[in-house]
């Protein structure tokens, strides 16, 4: 036992030691950066058709004072985006558009005020001609909407001041569903509780249960929303959140944006359609 303590002593005194050189500067030979097109295009049945356009920039690019001027630099003007459905073409004027998308508004260069069809059954095609002649494509379709069977709240048994929701709905066995689930209190303004995306592996019979903890008081309101959403976005999602989270953690591995783009352009991004419940509930004994 002494000798693994020595031996635990000198360990600590060699690590020590090396962490007086860890403020040595060196020098990274970073490769050349190359920009890629961004699309985002959310089709909401009843929504105007909406697009996002713009190009990355390097991570390391000191950020503009004037947060204007940097929007104004990443977004893509001068496009050809045309979004066909049914033997019809949509095509998107290339204008300004400020939109709430689910709980927080996004910013799309690209517009058309006519409503996205409430249609299940065939696909929608995306084709951009970027300024420099480059092709970018998607197909994708909306699914229909997953409704929510009931929303149960329960008091604890020891605090009976504190309350939990459970968020019940059938899953169809016959198919790989994939969901994201939201859960706001109070505001669907506020930042949500709950934000995650899930496939139905997990399910057994039929029932998905999302739940919350003791945390609802009497009196609050409660917004629960299933999203029922294709791979694709599900793949994109996840890989952004991903992304995010090991962005500046120097022990995160890298991870790249999972996109159903395709086309000669360097593009990532996803185009997707949006169907969703929500039941809104207040908490009472």
């Amino acid at each position: 036992m002494k000798y693994l303590s020595i031996l635990s002593i000198l360990a600590g005194i060699l690590f020590f030691s090396a962490c007086g050189n860890l403020e040595k500067e060196i020098d990274l030979n970073l490769p050349v950066y190359e920009s890629q097109y961004i699309v985002e295009c959310y089709l909401e049945p009843g929504e105007n058709f909406r697009l996002a356009l713009s190009r990355s920039v390097p991570y390391f690019e000191p950020f503009p004072s004037d947060p204007a001027d940097f929007v104004s630099n990443i977004l893509v003007d001068s496009a050809e985006v045309v979004i066909t459905h049914a033997g019809k073409d949509y095509i998107l004027k290339n204008e300004l558009d400020l939109a709430a998308f689910i709980n927080q508004t996004k910013v799309y260069n690209y517009h058309l005020p006519e409503k996205v069809p409430a249609d299940f059954d065939n696909d929608f095609s995306l084709k951009i001609i970027t300024p420099d002649g480059k092709t970018i494509t998607a197909t994708t379709r909306i699914l229909p909407v997953v409704p929510i069977d009931s929303v149960v709240v329960e008091f604890d048994e020891e605090r009976d001041t504190l309350a939990r929701a459970l968020t019940y709905l059938t899953d169809d066995p016959n198919t790989s569903n994939y969901y994201r689930r939201m859960y706001h209190i109070n505001s669907l303004d506020s930042i949500p509780d709950q934000d995650f995306t899930t496939n139905d592996d997990f399910v057994d019979d039929r029932k998905i249960v999302f739940g919350s903890g003791y945390d609802l008081k009497e009196g609050d309101t409660i917004y629960n929303t299933i999203f029922h959403i294709d791979r694709a976005y599900f793949e994109f999602w996840e890989s952004t959140f991903n992304a995010f989270s090991s962005n500046g953690n120097p022990f995160g591995q890298p991870s790249g944006i999972v996109s159903n783009l395709k086309g000669d352009a360097n593009a990532v991004g996803i185009f997707t359609g949006l169907s969703y419940d929500r039941v809104m509930t207040v908490i009472k004994k």
